[in-house]
């Protein structure tokens, strides 16, 4: 079963090494390439001013941050790290989100995971479409992934978003499809072993001696020399 973790933050600033914070950062389960359904979402109070530019562009004012809890709090903190666990880490333009993820984890003291856990979607795009503009919203857009009721920019809405994206970039709904046809058979394959434990190779046989003259009386009256029993002795 392969887990990632689909994840974005929304940022007081565009640099962590001068002091910028997290105010906002989601993340959504994806199973063998498929999202479950489950996912962390956190607002979190960055204890210091929110640059003008990065506010319009989330929307996310120091009002609204006014009573949520810092990162190193345990349902910030240790509540990320328990969703994440040890699994594959996705995000677009990577290098960024991982910046100011690793940033707030060091200030905690906690451990940051390393980079070759991290998947950047940007770098893959950038790949599949060579000199195209290839932002999350062009990359909706373009795999004709609703942006309904998207006004700006939000961690939980661009990690649902980003999902979608994801699958397309790995081949799509035909490969969604296709591993999802997989994990019915093995679960089904797994049901009959349950109930009746593990069938024996080869089978037995289960002919009774009265079938097989029967049948070998057919052949040789019915049939004849025209069967094709007889090449298989």
């Amino acid at each position: 079963m392969a887990r990632h973790i689909v994840l974005d933050t929304e940022t007081t600033g565009l640099d962590p090494r001068s002091g910028h914070r997290i105010i906002e950062i989601a993340c959504v389960e994806v199973v063998d390439y498929m999202p479950t359904g489950r996912e962390f979402h956190q607002y979190i109070q960055p204890d210091r001013p929110i640059d003008p530019d990065a506010e319009r562009v989330h929307g996310i004012s120091a009002a609204h941050l006014k009573d949520k809890p810092r990162f190193h709090h345990p349902s910030v903190v240790d509540a990320f790290l328990e969703f994440i666990g040890e699994d594959t880490l996705v995000a677009h333009n990577a290098p960024f989100d991982r910046g100011f993820i690793n940033a707030e984890l060091e200030r905690c003291g906690k451990p940051c995971p390393p980079d070759d856990r991290w998947v950047d979607t940007l770098a893959m795009a950038k790949k599949k479409f060579p000199g195209m503009y290839n932002s999350l919203d062009a990359l909706c857009k373009r795999m004709k992934i609703s942006l309904a009721g998207r006004e700006k920019h939000g961690a939980l809405i661009d990690s649902n978003l980003l999902a979608m994206v994801y699958l397309e970039l790995q081949g799509g709904k035909e490969r969604a499809l296709d591993l999802t046809s997989t994990m019915a058979v093995r679960a089904a394959h797994a049901a009959v072993q349950a109930a009746y434990g593990a069938r024996p190779r080869p089978l037995a046989c289960r002919i009774t001696d009265d079938e097989r003259a029967a049948h070998e009386a057919f052949v040789r009256d019915v049939l004849k020399d025209k069967a094709v029993w007889l090449s298989l002795g």
